[in-house]
């Protein structure tokens, strides 16, 4: 595998890289990207492809979840110096169809750090529940998953809104604060809010 992953990069420096070497050129001189993006870490979402963006143009922040919690010294980090340093204008918390962390919310693990990691979902869940009856077919399940995978961006959003510095810099109108949603089937990235 990561020999294909060498080819891999073999091939992106005989195409990509060499057909844009001016743009790769001035990134080594630093970044200013424009986006900070909470994303969930899920191997099919590969988010500059999604958005069709160049490098520099989107600063990351993948997890289990798209979660935003407000205890997360990692996350503190990613913001402080996103809003701080590089001075993005626009925070973008993505979740996505087929969430392996939603799902995860209806069952009981026996795993060590993920039960806990996902109690930073748990209220959405909680919230898309208390509007709807519990679902009775397959397709009311997807429906019922796709409406706590949108909640949850908007919890997230709720989370991210906690943290004194991000809340500061959106009072002062210098960032704006987005949700989005990918959808896996059709590969549509909507508006969440």
């Amino acid at each position: 595998m990561i020999d294909q992953l060498l080819k891999g990069n073999e091939q992106f420096r005989k195409t990509t890289f060499k057909g844009n070497i001016q743009r790769y050129t001035e990134l080594t001189k630093g970044q200013q990207p424009p986006v900070l993006w909470i994303g969930c870490s899920d191997s099919r979402i590969q988010t500059g492809h999604i958005t069709g963006t160049q490098a520099g143009t989107l600063f990351m922040h993948r997890n289990i979840g798209n979660m935003a919690p407000a205890n997360d010294w990692s996350l503190a980090t990613v913001l402080e110096y996103g809003i701080k340093h590089l001075k993005v204008q626009h925070i973008v918390i993505c979740g996505h169809s087929d969430c392996g962390a939603i799902k995860a919310l209806d069952k009981e693990l026996d795993d060590t750090y993920v039960p806990n990691w996902l109690n930073n979902a748990i209220e959405a869940k909680k919230r898309v529940d208390a509007k709807i009856k519990p679902p009775k077919t397959p397709q009311e399940q997807k429906e019922r998953s796709k409406m706590i995978e949108q909640e949850n961006i908007r919890l997230q959003i709720e989370h991210l809104r906690t943290y004194p510095l991000v809340k500061k810099a959106e009072q002062e109108k210098k960032i704006r604060i987005h949700g989005l949603y990918y959808d896996l089937e059709t590969g549509a990235l909507t508006r969440v809010m």
